[in-house]
């Protein structure tokens, strides 16, 4: 399996977990005015439907196949601990663009101190996540030995 096609798998995997605690979060009323699959849809002129299906091909394929081109360069010493770095990352990257064009401010603040803070919380187990499922997947080369030898037999 290649690394990208780990990276994905990975990220999908991250998005789901990210995806249930946002739906938790919400059922619990808490922020429900921070509701980024809302603003997602809104931001593209559409609605939920799109902001979901835009927030799961994000966490899954550019994130998800983003740590799996970087993760060489990536500090850390475990995949795990990469996969935090990289969350903490992207939940910066978040801040600084997706929140101002949402009509949020810089790192959510319109929003009060509680935004940058779950989201940054809800980042690190997307992280945690991604590098732990990435790191359990064989890679391309102990798949290609296990085929190897099961023909040879």
């Amino acid at each position: 399996m290649s690394n990208i096609v780990k990276g994905i798998v990975a990220g999908f995997a991250a998005t789901v977990v990210l995806s249930l605690l946002m739906m938790a979060k919400s059922m619990m009323g808490l922020m429900p005015e921070m509701n980024i699959i809302a603003m997602l849809g809104g931001m593209m002129g559409a609605g939920v439907a799109v902001g979901w299906v835009t927030h799961v091909l994000i966490g899954s394929v550019v994130w998800g196949a983003g740590f799996a081109m970087l993760n060489g360069t990536i500090p850390g010493t475990s995949l795990l601990t990469k996969g935090i770095v990289f969350g903490v990352v992207a939940w910066v990257l978040m801040m600084i663009l997706v929140m101002p064009m949402a009509g949020a401010g810089l790192f959510g603040m319109n929003l009060g101190i509680m935004a940058p803070m779950m989201t940054l919380v809800l980042h690190i187990i997307f992280g945690a996540v991604l590098g732990g499922v990435f790191s359990i997947q064989p890679n391309s080369e102990s798949s290609t030995k296990i085929a190897k030898k099961s023909t040879v037999k």
